[in-house]
């Protein structure tokens, strides 16, 4: 037997940028941004949901690019978003027949503007014509401007499980323009900031610090206040992602993923009627509550991140978690042989040491855990 190994080295550069009205005229900054090779096209895609915020948008992107030389805008593309988008292939089929008939190629532009579930079909769609076209997102909700929208991940649903297609491709550029970010509905913008809360958990304790002391602005969604935690959120996700030693997950660790194996599958147990940001904060004070009673965070420190998490009246208990199988056991809990199947290896999920550091463990006691359900249904429920 003979052969010999190769290493191929890829490098690539991940622009994540901040701005307000980025296709104003006197805005540089995608002027900037963007590389020309002879004359490159642009085609841009944007969530139908944003026509009703912002009627005068595509006019603003076509003469944008109309005193851009070096730069051709082949058509702007309004298709339906939501987490509906993701269902099946269709956004994706209708994505794909967009590229081919714009005549969109490897030297070209896609540029998305919608929430990340639009970000992840459209994403996909750039990844796989042609092998990949550069991307360059625009994210416009909390929830994608301070995490998904900076990540590296596209994708749909498919057998009943989030994002089981897809493909890892880093974006040319992410944009977030906060022109876009205060046009959401109130709980939308307000359930999107618990991604914030998850990054400070896990990785920087005194950005929780500074979101327990400004709870009462980013509640009331202080314009400054709500700026500053997604910029500040959006640079430690996509940090981890540089910086982390594994981008495109390959180990099967996920610390960007804390609380969510439990918030993945409430989501399918509700058919999305609950939001990722709304199971995303069910799931982080559900782990949050089970590191403490399991003796690895102090009882202090999990009431606190409770009290956070409640202070933006956001959920720690939904009744989906009461569903159960015909052998008596809790639905949510297929949700960690999904979460495992999802990376392979062995079960690793990711739980607080402390506010702004974490360790993984291998396995999850289900009693226990079904005590912290427990408690917390009877505190939210006392809440309300």
């Amino acid at each position: 037997m003979s052969g010999e190994d190769f290493n191929i080295t890829v490098s690539f550069q991940h622009r994540v940028r901040f701005t307000r009205r980025a296709f104003a005229p006197d805005n540089r900054l995608m002027a900037d941004l963007l590389e020309t090779r002879g004359r490159s096209k642009v085609l841009v895609f944007v969530e139908n949901g944003l026509r009703e915020f912002f009627p005068q948008l595509e006019g603003e992107i076509q003469d944008y690019f109309s005193d851009l030389s070096g730069l051709r805008l082949t058509g702007v593309e309004w298709l339906a978003g939501g987490e509906e988008a993701k269902r099946d292939d269709e956004v994706y089929q209708n994505a794909m027949s967009a590229i081919e008939r714009h005549h969109i190629d490897r030297h070209s532009y896609i540029v998305v503007i919608g929430g990340g579930a639009f970000l992840d079909v459209i994403g996909f769609a750039a990844a796989t014509g042609h092998r990949g076209v550069r991307l360059v997102r625009f994210p416009t909700t909390t929830l994608s401007q301070d995490d998904s929208g900076v990540g590296v991940k596209n994708g749909i649903n498919a057998f009943g499980k989030k994002n089981f297609i897809g493909a890892f491709a880093v974006p040319y550029a992410v944009v977030n323009d906060f022109q876009f970010l205060h046009t959401q509905p109130e709980l939308t913008r307000r359930a999107g900031l618990i991604e914030a809360v998850k990054v400070a958990l896990v990785r920087d304790g005194e950005l929780f610090n500074w979101m327990e002391e400004n709870v009462e602005g980013l509640l009331s969604l202080d314009k400054a206040i709500l700026e500053e935690a997604v910029e500040r959120s959006a640079i430690h996700h996509a940090r981890h992602i540089a910086q982390g030693g594994d981008p495109f997950e390959l180990g099967s660790s996920r610390p960007l993923d804390y609380g969510h194996w439990a918030a993945h599958k409430l989501e399918q147990l509700t058919d999305f009627a609950l939001s990722h940001g709304e199971a995303v904060s069910v799931g982080v004070a559900l782990d949050t509550l089970y590191a403490a009673k399991v003796g690895l965070l102090k009882a202090g420190d999990s009431e606190r991140v409770l009290k956070l998490i409640e202070g933006l009246e956001l959920p720690i208990w939904h009744e989906a978690l009461e569903l159960k199988d015909p052998e008596g056991r809790r639905r949510v809990f297929n949700g960690l042989e999904e979460f495992r199947e999802h990376l392979g290896g062995e079960l690793t999920v990711l739980l607080l040491k402390e506010t702004g550091v974490g360790v993984d463990v291998h396995e999850i006691d289900e009693v226990i855990w079904e005590s912290c359900a427990e408690e917390l249904k009877a505190r939210a429920l006392s809440i309300v």
